[in-house]
């Protein structure tokens, strides 16, 4: 796959860290990137996976606004969870999805380079699954939706189908960069209608979330040239980043 025009060749690491999937509470899962970004230059680059239990949805840092009657939503029974996230961008619905965080070393470039450089082992990730995925062409009319996924933006990246998988956002802090992404894979179309009154339609069949994992270590291994052990937190560790 080969770069856009807008492209710095790739950012080239001497080694980087691949956390476990983790399932928990959105605070839980957005307290630990703050913690990580905070503590970069101990802990390093790093990839980690997750999933957020309950159902929540995410709020960009900057967005204020959203429907009142997200206030009042349940999915299976339990309430869904309003979450703010440390990153920008726009309310994202946390069902059917897998996030994942990139925690790397601030480096130079535009914003749309910096964007480039973090999704491009996303890029080659998916392509080794089958499915080719180019960067949306919104512009900044997005901040007039509530929804992430309502527009794709330089920074998200779609289909050749013209469907949003993955919605990005990013923070730089302290001379790190915190990227925070949602991949849309099985949404419950009756919850994403209730929550944004739009329908959802994903491509079908859709890998498994063990299969993308794998795929997109390896293609973050290739991309910044260096292994990305798989490594969990020990227990000195999580006792640091709860300080």
């Amino acid at each position: 796959m080969t770069m856009t025009k807008h492209s710095k060749p790739p950012l080239t690491l001497k080694r980087g860290r691949l956390l476990p999937l983790w399932q928990a509470p959105g605070e839980a899962q957005m307290a630990l990137d703050r913690a990580l970004l905070a503590g970069l230059d101990q802990f390093g680059p790093i990839l980690r996976f997750y999933t957020w239990e309950p159902v929540a949805i995410s709020l960009g840092y900057h967005q204020r606004s959203y429907p009142a009657h997200w206030e009042h939503l349940t999915h299976q029974g339990v309430n869904v969870a309003l979450v703010r996230r440390p990153t920008g961008g726009r309310a994202v619905l946390h069902q059917g999805d897998l996030c994942y965080s990139l925690l790397l070393p601030h480096f130079p470039g535009t914003r749309r380079e910096v964007y480039e450089q973090c999704c491009q082992f996303l890029r080659l990730g998916w392509q080794s699954l089958g499915m080719t995925l180019t960067f949306g062409a919104g512009q900044r009319g997005y901040i007039h939706h509530p929804s992430c996924f309502s527009t794709a933006t330089a920074a998200d990246l779609v289909t050749s189908a013209g469907y949003k998988l993955i919605g990005s956002a990013q923070l730089h802090r302290g001379g790190g960069i915190l990227q925070q992404g949602s991949m849309r894979l099985n949404p419950e179309p009756g919850l994403f209608l209730r929550v944004f009154g739009e329908a959802v339609a994903p491509p079908s069949p859709m890998p498994t979330i063990p299969a993308i994992i794998t795929a997109l270590h390896q293609a973050a291994q290739t991309n910044w040239g260096c292994p990305f052990p798989a490594q969990p937190l020990t227990p000195s560790e999580w006792a640091v980043l709860r300080d």
